[in-house]
């Protein structure tokens, strides 16, 4: 039993990982430079921090099989250690401090029997998902 829940924890964690090199790979290809991936600290964890223009992107990637359940799972508790990681990336890096902040959502639907063309697995993007 011990053995099946490490191979489903390490498949979910390559899927989560493929779906965040799609949305880095959509980001770029949409203007977005990305600053950083996969920041850790103490408070939480941001997957990407993207910039394009005045703007800069802390983003939450998540790969699910439907949008509504990806949004669904960017929960409250999830959405304050987000701010809280964002807020420790801002004071390591006070140039950033004139830039406006957003925090955004991507996904990527992982449902293969809806795949029928690229556009079917590009990464959806949510901006502004929520406010502090």
């Amino acid at each position: 039993m011990g053995r099946a829940r490490e191979g489903k924890r390490q498949r979910a964690y390559r899927r989560g990982l493929d779906a965040e090199w799609l949305c880095v790979l959509s980001l770029r290809a949409r203007g977005y430079r990305i600053l950083a991936r996969r920041y850790r600290c103490g408070v939480g964890e941001i997957d990407i921090v993207a910039q394009r223009g005045r703007v800069i992107a802390a983003i939450e990637v998540k790969a699910r099989d439907s949008a509504a359940a990806a949004v669904l799972s960017v929960t409250r508790r999830q959405q304050r250690r987000i701010t809280r990681a964002t807020e420790q990336f801002m004071a390591y890096h006070p140039q950033l401090a004139q830039y406006d902040w957003r925090f955004d959502v991507m996904w990527v639907t992982a449902d293969r029997s809806r795949i029928r063309s690229w556009r079917h697995i590009l990464p959806q993007h949510l901006k502004d998902a929520w406010r502090v």
